[in-house]
């Protein structure tokens, strides 16, 4: 099931489950109190019962909305609506892996003075892990997505993202580690300028529950960037040539280093522009995962 959180006249926030391909309903409209899928973890922990059995159960005891999923999309990207779409949960901590493709590993080596720290990495036991962003920082859905101004080659980075509850991956959605490739490449010290920033990542449009996608090593991602209506980049690339796994990720992550439920961990990207590329003001960047959805935000200088 594909979960999604909602902000009616920017104060009602609502959850919504995908029930069907052209269907959502909104489970809010059910029951009132229900606004974040983490109440319906904690009534399935009570219930011994899947977090996806809980949800059916509401629906099939209450009546409740329902929206065309082409149209509520249609409906988010406007920005004269009453509904925008929220990321899908509040992560407190959004952290990065980084160098766990060849081709980001070819890339980090290409744009840094010191190419020889990420060939280390890539073939180390030790991942690279880092603190990407916090809950202010990250774009909703179709909001704007930041590029710093004093970078001069800024590029989206299009990332399966893993979502952790109770120490556990709970779910997958999609993140862009937006990042300052001209900063970092001048001195890897300065990642977390690089980073980590106003408007610096997005996740979203929904998370999809671990229970629900049984084989997320083996999905395509597609990264598309238009430009006045005109596409100038677009490439595709899948999970199954990441070199390590998503519970290795985690465990790392969380080796003598608490955080808290809800956390998102961005597992690395495959895709990346060429060294001519940078994104600019107004870029629209697109990135769609299978069985997931797609994320769309607009590029914004800050």
């Amino acid at each position: 099931m594909k979960y999604f959180r909602l902000l009616e006249d920017n104060k009602k926030i609502r959850l919504a489950v995908q029930i069907s391909e052209d269907t959502i309903a909104d489970l809010t409209s059910s029951l009132p109190n229900l606004t974040d899928i983490s109440q319906l973890i904690l009534t399935s922990n009570i219930t011994s019962e899947s977090i996806i059995q809980t949800t059916e159960k509401i629906l099939n005891k209450n009546p409740y909305d329902t929206y065309n999923i082409l149209d509520l999309m249609k409906l988010c990207q406007d920005k004269k609506s009453n509904l925008k779409m929220l990321t899908p949960v509040s992560s407190p901590e959004i952290w990065a892996a980084g160098v766990t493709y060849k081709t980001s590993a070819m890339e980090r080596r290409r744009e840094s003075d010191t190419p020889d720290v990420y060939s280390k990495v890539y073939t180390a036991k030790r991942p690279e892990i880092f603190l990407k962003s916090t809950a202010n920082r990250c774009s909703n859905p179709f909001e704007n997505i930041g590029i710093r101004n004093d970078s001069k080659w800024n590029v989206p980075e299009p990332e399966l993202a893993i979502i952790l509850y109770d120490k556990k991956i709970l779910g997958y959605t999609i993140g862009n580690d937006v990042s300052s490739r001209s900063i970092e490449g001048e001195n890897p010290l300065y990642l977390p300028q690089a980073k980590i920033y106003d408007k610096s990542c997005s996740i979203g449009p929904c998370i999809v529950l671990a229970e629900s996608l049984p084989n997320p090593e083996n999905l395509n991602i597609e990264c598309t960037i238009s430009r006045k209506g005109n596409l100038v980049f677009q490439e595709t690339t899948s999970t199954s040539l990441l070199t390590r796994s998503f519970e290795d990720l985690s465990n790392w992550l969380q080796l003598h280093n608490t955080v808290p439920n809800m956390t998102s961990l961005l597992t690395g990207t495959a895709i990346v522009p060429p060294p001519e590329f940078t994104l600019l003001q107004n870029d629209v960047v697109k990135i769609t995962v299978d069985q997931i959805g797609t994320l769309e935000n607009t590029v914004l200088e800050v």
